[in-house]
């Protein structure tokens, strides 16, 4: 097997070595940028109650699966939900119902493009603009924001708090030393429940206060492609925040993995990306597999010759985290 790494989360996140400490002093700097910024942060609260699933840490942890997860969820419940993203990489600077007929990439960001499939969702770089958006259409009665718990500006009815298993907090250095957006014991009081998403390598459960509402979740393939794939030879390619997370659960299902390579969170594919992808697997005899969220960023000239690999949550006791999101909604709706 062959593993090709292109620009990624940086490895010394995860451990603390010289690179991590000489970068340590710049971390006062993130620091006091957040505190002046949140000390002057005037805090609206929307009509509406906002269920925030963050997270404190940078990078990919499973935010946008539980947002879909939630959905889902709230629709088969009978509420009306509305997703407010901000657009990673969007090109617009206003609030933006995305339509996939119409909008791409460029215009959302993958993520909302990806959720939009089956979904509302609006782009707002102001989650209060956007929050006062979704409460102006009239037919909503919860907003379900993917991100933004570090969002002074914008009060949360309940806060969700989502950890990637595989790397937890990693060497818990703040950025750019490390991963961490705020300190955990700062980052903690943010969240009324906390969500592990993952096998827990590094044990984030013990560090959690004991008091903290707790869910474990994972991810798992559509076992339709899959079944379909069988002894196929793979080449694997993932841009998200941890692709070591979309090749372990190519190998635990049993999959063909001959080669993979790992690209940057939200990475734009050019030709030449692609045509060099093309070339490894012909060269390998190997079927081209991705990621949903990279599969929205192809051209759609590609597509077809790509296999995207959906993936379900699944969330242990996930009727009492749907029962506990409700009770804020509730609480919210006769305050």
């Amino acid at each position: 097997m062959i593993a090709r790494t292109m620009i990624k989360t940086p490895e010394f996140w995860n451990h603390r070595g010289i690179a991590s400490i000489l970068l340590w002093p710049l971390s006062l700097i993130w620091t006091f940028a957040s505190a002046t910024r949140n000390h002057f942060a005037k805090q609206s609260t929307a009509s509406l109650p906002v269920i925030c699933i963050g997270n404190i840490t940078a990078g990919g942890t499973g935010k946008t699966p539980v947002t879909a997860f939630l959905y889902d969820g709230l629709c088969a419940a009978g509420y009306r939900p509305a997703i407010l993203i901000r657009g990673y990489g969007a090109a617009v600077n206003a609030p933006l119902w995305v339509d996939p007929s119409q909008h791409t990439i460029h215009d959302c960001g993958d993520e909302a493009l990806m959720l939009s499939e089956s979904r509302d969702v609006l782009v707002a770089p102001d989650r209060v603009a956007g929050a006062h958006v979704i409460s102006l259409r009239g037919i909503y009665d919860v907003i379900l924001m993917d991100d933004g718990m570090q969002n002074p500006f914008i009060s949360k009815t309940l806060s969700i708090g989502i950890f990637d298993g595989s790397v937890g907090i990693g060497n818990g250095f703040l950025i750019p030393a490390g991963p961490m957006r705020v300190s955990l014991a700062s980052g903690v009081k943010q969240m009324d429940i906390a969500l592990i998403n993952g096998h827990d390598e590094t044990n984030i459960a013990a560090k959690l206060p004991f008091s903290l509402t707790r869910f474990n979740a994972s991810l798992s393939p559509d076992q339709t492609i899959i079944d379909a794939l069988g002894d196929t030879p793979i080449l694997a390619f993932a841009g998200i925040g941890q692709p070591k997370r979309f090749f372990a659960t190519l190998r635990k299902a049993g999959c063909n993995l001959a080669h993979y390579l790992a690209f940057a969170d939200h990475h734009p594919y050019s030709e030449t990306d692609l045509v060099r992808l093309q070339e490894d697997a012909m060269r390998l005899g190997a079927q081209l597999v991705t990621t949903q969220k990279d599969w929205v960023r192809l051209p759609a000239e590609w597509r077809e010759r790509i296999v995207v690999l959906p993936v379900a949550l699944a969330i242990d006791d996930d009727g009492a985290l749907c029962a506990a999101v409700e009770a804020a909604i509730s609480a919210h709706q006769n305050s």
